[in-house]
């Protein structure tokens, strides 16, 4: 899968998200894009991610991968993380019709009662430009 300029698929995509969206689907954390004007504004929407403990737990007893402090595993699953909550954003935008989705917005946050989950969620407003 190779992405577009814009964050969305170049038609390549096999994972998540929706398959009838066009192919020149544009998600910016701008407000506006250059060169195609809001027509309409279709509403906020949301993706969400939960990471568990056990994939917590998990990647920490398997890390052998830290190279200058960074720890490779623990990235790559913070990466499809962010990666599918903004796919679940895309699927929830095309489904309301629009081709665009423009203030987005990525909040990381720790939850459950001793901080065992990670949430990702990625949030803007759906248009048609």
């Amino acid at each position: 899968m190779t992405s577009s300029p814009w964050g969305g698929s170049d038609g390549n995509d096999t994972g998540g998200g929706n398959r009838n969206a066009p192919t020149d689907f544009i998600v910016s954390t701008t407000h506006h894009i250059d060169g195609r004007p809001v027509q309409k504004y279709l509403g906020v929407v949301t993706g969400e991610v939960i990471v568990g403990a056990n994939l917590f737990r998990d990647i920490f007893a398997s890390i052998r991968d830290i190279v200058g402090g960074r720890a490779g595993a623990y990235e790559e699953v913070l990466a499809r993380a962010r990666e599918d909550a903004l796919a679940e954003m895309r699927q929830r935008a095309a489904m309301l019709g629009a081709n665009a989705v423009i203030g987005v917005d990525l909040d990381y946050q720790v939850i459950g009662s001793k901080g065992s989950m990670l949430m990702v969620s990625a949030t803007g407003t759906a248009i048609w430009a």
